[in-house]
Order: C-alpha cells, then structure tokens, then sequence
C-alpha cells in the first residue's frame, strides 16, 4: 500500500476536531500541518487484515519517517525514491511522481492513496504496469474510511499466488 502525505495524510484544511496542528520543518523549511491518529490506525489495521505492507509514496520521502510517521502513529516504513521534480519536465507533480512509483512497483501490484488529480489516468498510460488501484483521496478531507473500504475490497480480491 502506498501512501501519500499531502492531500491524503495532511488535508489542506482541518476536516475535524481530531486533526491536530503540527509544524515539520525537514531540510530547514517550515510546513504546517493537519494530522490525526485515526489515519495511522485505519493504514495499520488494513495492512494487518490483507498482509499488504506500508510504503510512503510522496515527496516526504524518508523525512515521512520522522515528521509524519510518529504524529499518526505509523511505524517506519520504506519509501519510493522520489526526486524533487525540475522545473522543466513538463510533468505536472502528479505525472513526475507516477513515473517514479512505477518503476519501483516494477510490475507487483500495489493499491497507492493519492490526491494528485492526474495521477490515475497519468498511472494507466505508463507501460510495464502491474495490477494496481489509485485510491484518488480528496485533498480538501483528506483519507477517509471510505477509500480505505475501497483498497481493503480491491487488495482482498487481488489472486493470492502473486
């Protein structure tokens, strides 16, 4: 399972009381954050269910491992190698990520929570693709039970000899 910070662990405004403010300030630059422990709970209590592991997919890279991971209640997990995106790819965040989260699945299935708006179709055009869901998380709430029904249904239906 990947699982993205921004969007989908930090929404953009605090969707309920149980979100707390936090402040991270990796490679010496300041973000304000919304998080809560229910996100932890619901990521671990699925991957205990279906034996999916738990791997960051974002930006935050390995830096998730010490700002985001212990607000949430996460433990330390792997990370896909995501370089910062030059300014001239052409790619928009979404596109520069699904490049890279693609050649690290290489062909294994994977379910990813994510909020970039173009990374589905973005992920469906990128060859040498496995069996995958994009759970597409809505940035304004951030995770919620309801996309995580819907990676628990896909990941229990996956064949399991893969």
């Amino acid at each position: 399972m990947l699982v993205d910070v921004d969007g989908v662990l930090n929404p953009f405004r605090r969707p309920d009381k149980t979100f707390h403010r936090h402040r991270a300030s990796p490679d010496g630059r300041t973000f304000k954050l919304w998080l809560t422990v229910r996100h932890g709970r619901m990521l671990r209590d699925l991957a205990a269910e279906t034996g999916a592991g738990l791997v960051w997919a974002s930006y935050w890279c390995d830096q998730a491992n010490e700002w985001i991971a212990p607000r949430v209640g996460l433990p330390r997990m792997p990370y896909v190698p995501i370089p910062p995106r030059p300014h001239d790819t052409g790619l928009s965040l979404g596109g520069w990520k699904v490049r890279h989260v693609v050649d690290w699945a290489a062909g294994r299935p994977f379910v990813w929570f994510e909020d970039e708006p173009d990374a589905t179709d973005l992920l469906n055009a990128e060859p040498g693709l496995g069996p995958c869901l994009l759970v597409p998380v809505d940035p304004m709430c951030g995770l919620t039970p309801d996309d995580v029904a819907q990676a628990r249904t896909w990941l229990e239906a996956l064949d399991p000899v893969r």
